[in-house]
């Protein structure tokens, strides 16, 4: 692997892996805040389950809209979700849970099969992943008790 085929971001949440992991696991929940700011999302299918599928459609701020496809190809609950992206732009999404003193490590490594490809998005990719954890840290922070 190039190392421009990864993109990486981490942050510590104040909330418990299990909280965390349970915000990928709930469609409601995760509808609420995948993706970067001012997107919404319209789920068709949520398999949440090793081997099940996730399709759905990202609707850009300016109603443009991306459908998506992947797979869910490792869940370990409070430790790890990993998504393929089963459609372009191909990639595979991990993150891992840790748990902190002061809340949850997340480890978000995208990993993109083509290095050009990778390149090319490199732009748009680290902001969006960190405007997605911005968005699931405000998502927790209102459904957290």
């Amino acid at each position: 692997m190039h190392h421009d085929q990864m993109f990486r971001t981490e942050r510590t949440l104040p909330f418990s892996p299990q909280t965390v992991y349970n915000a990928f696991a709930s469609a409601e929940v995760l509808a609420t805040w995948w993706g970067p700011g001012g997107f919404t999302n319209e789920f068709e299918t949520f398999e949440f389950q090793v081997g099940g599928r996730w399709i759905f459609v990202m609707v850009g701020p300016d109603g443009a809209r991306y459908p998506n496809q992947s797979v869910f190809t490792a869940l370990e609950p409070g430790l790890r979700v990993v998504i393929r992206h089963d459609c372009e732009p191909f990639f595979t999404l991990s993150v891992q849970f840790t748990a902190a003193h002061d809340g949850t490590h997340v480890l978000w490594e995208q990993v993109f099969d083509d290095v050009q490809v990778a390149r090319a998005v490199r732009v748009r990719v680290g902001p969006a992943n960190e405007q997605n954890l911005d968005r699931l840290t405000r998502t927790l922070e209102r459904v957290t008790p």
